[in-house]
Order: structure tokens, then C-alpha cells, then sequence
């Protein structure tokens, strides 16, 4: 019996997804809590790996057993040797001829940063963090030139291990939600005339594609808050892209603000897009 799952977890306390021979990673964790419900090795398969300190609202993972448990069993079983900040969200038995990784048809990743003059601090390790106001506008303009097929080599990773660089960007939005002032407000009483006080809000960037490479969100943060900043016109990303050298673009982003969302399957398989902590995150 194949068995597919729906995972969420907060990557701040591992060193990423991947198995390591420390142990700390989001999949030993797994795989430990499994064997443990299960008296017996439960190797998983995931759709989309992240690093550390990056977290998942709906990573998936399938695995093959001949324990033959109701799929609520897998959840409340796995849960119970779980860490708090991991959790399985669903089960659901698949043919066979599924594979999380395999027939993903996209993934689907979020970021989601602070704008205020004071760093953030119950959210610490959730956001990203910029103290510059960012030009929404600009960097709606500079991430269209993301979208499509495109060799993306300017934003891959020294260490990354995907055979080919060439991906299809589906969608990239962004939006911003004004918060109450906060920090914002006080300064605010403390300028002088003609000063203008930074607007603390929280930005959301939505990413979908065919697939990602190895820190090419967060190298892609990097040059959107950089255009955002107004360090670079909009039409430095696309001259970002054709280098096709990691050395054009700009440093990678933080990834405490970083979302995988999770994989795109067709319908056929039935599966969850969506897990609770969607509605959670802003």
C-alpha cells in the first residue's frame, strides 16, 4: 500500500528537510515518528526539499508499507512522536503509480517579510525584515520579466544538484497588508517637517513554477527588495537573468521568511491543495 501524506512544519529548529547524519533535519524526524508507530523503517519520498530554517504548510511525502492502518490512524500515530512544530495534516492511500515528487505538475512557495524600522521579535524566525520602504510597483514590474521558461542559472545555488537550470515561472504576486503603525506611528511623532515615517506593513510574495532551484527564491528576494529599495530599475532583472551568473545578482534573502506551499497535482489523485496554517499565514 502507498501511502501519501501531508506535512507542515516550522523549519527554524532543523537543518532543513534532507536526511543528514546529524539527525536534525524535518525528515528524520518524520521517519523516526513513523517507525515508531509503525515497528518498522518507514523511508519517505518528499516533492520538493527545503533548507534550513525554511518552513512547509504542505510538504508531501509518499512511502510504501504492508501495514494496512486507517489513514486517520497515520496522523494521530505519526503526531504522537512528532515534535510540536511538526505535524502530519493528512494520510490518504494513492496508487502505486503516484510519486509526491514525480507528479508534481508545480510548487509553490510563499515569502512573507516585515517593512518597519524595528526588527521583528514574536515573529522572529517567521518574516524576513527590511527597515527601507519598498516601491511596490517597481517590483511588480521587475518580477514579470521572471515569468515564462527561462535559464535561471543568475539565481542557483553553488551547491545545487538540479541536471538543468531551465525552469518555467507560472505566476509571481506580490501584495502588501498595512498594519496598525506600531513603531511606524511613534516615530512618526518624532519628525520633522517635511519627513515621511516608514509604513510598517507585512509584504507577500507568491511564487509558482514548473520547479525551483536550489536558493533561487530567496536569490530572487534578494533582487526584488533590492529593486524595491530603488538600489537597481526594474529592468535590472532582466539583465540579471541573461547573465546567467549567479555574481550578477544580488546576495540571497534571509530564509526565515521563506514558505514551501506545496506541490500542484492534477485532480485525479484526490489529494489536499491546502492545509489549516494556510489561513494562518499572512
Amino acid at each position: 500500500m502507498r501511502i501519501a501524506l501531508g506535512v507542515s512544519y516550522n523549519g527554524q529548529a532543523y537543518s532543513g528537510w534532507q536526511s543528514q547524519p546529524s539527525g536534525n533535519t524535518v525528515q528524520d524526524h518524520l521517519e523516526a515518528a513513523l517507525g515508531r508507530f509503525a515497528a518498522q523503517e518507514i523511508p519517505t519520498i518528499c516533492a520538493g526539499r527545503t533548507d534550513a530554517g525554511v518552513h512547509g504548510l504542505m510538504q508531501v511525502v509518499h512511502f510504501d508499507t504492508e501495514l494496512d492502518r486507517a489513514a486517520n490512524s497515520w496522523v494521530r500515530g505519526s503526531n504522537t512522536f512528532l515534535p510540536s512544530d511538526i505535524a502530519v495534516q493528512w494520510a490518504q492511500p494513492v496508487p502505486n503509480g503516484f510519486h509526491s515528487r514525480a507528479c508534481a505538475t508545480a510548487r509553490r512557495y510563499a515569502y512573507v517579510l516585515l517593512q518597519s524600522p524595528v526588527r521583528p521579535s514574536v515573529e522572529a524566525g517567521r518574516v524576513g525584515w527590511v527597515f527601507h520602504a519598498l516601491n511596490e510597483q517597481a517590483m511588480q514590474a521587475g518580477a514579470r520579466y521572471l515569468l515564462g521558461e527561462h535559464d535561471f542559472s543568475s539565481f542557483r545555488a553553488s551547491g545545487c544538484q538540479a541536471k538543468s537550470p531551465v525552469k518555467t515561472m507560472h505566476r509571481i504576486a506580490i501584495s502588501r497588508r498595512q498594519t496598525g503603525g506600531g513603531a511606524g506611528a511613534a516615530a512618526a511623532s518624532a519628525m520633522r517637517p517635511g519627513q515621511h515615517p516608514l509604513e510598517c506593513c507585512y509584504w507577500r510574495f507568491e511564487f509558482q513554477g514548473s520547479a525551483f532551484l536550489h536558493h533561487m527564491v530567496r536569490n530572487i528576494m534578494g533582487c526584488l527588495v533590492a529593486i524595491g529599495q530603488g538600489l537597481y530599475p526594474p529592468e535590472w532583472m532582466q539583465a540579471v537573468l541573461a547573465a546567467r551568473s549567479r555574481d550578477a545578482a544580488a546576495p540571497t534573502f534571509a530564509p526565515n521568511g521563506l514558505y514551501f506551499l506545496g506541490p500542484v497535482y492534477d485532480e485525479k489523485w484526490g489529494l489536499p491543495s491546502t492545509t489549516a496554517a494556510f489561513d494562518w499565514l499572512p
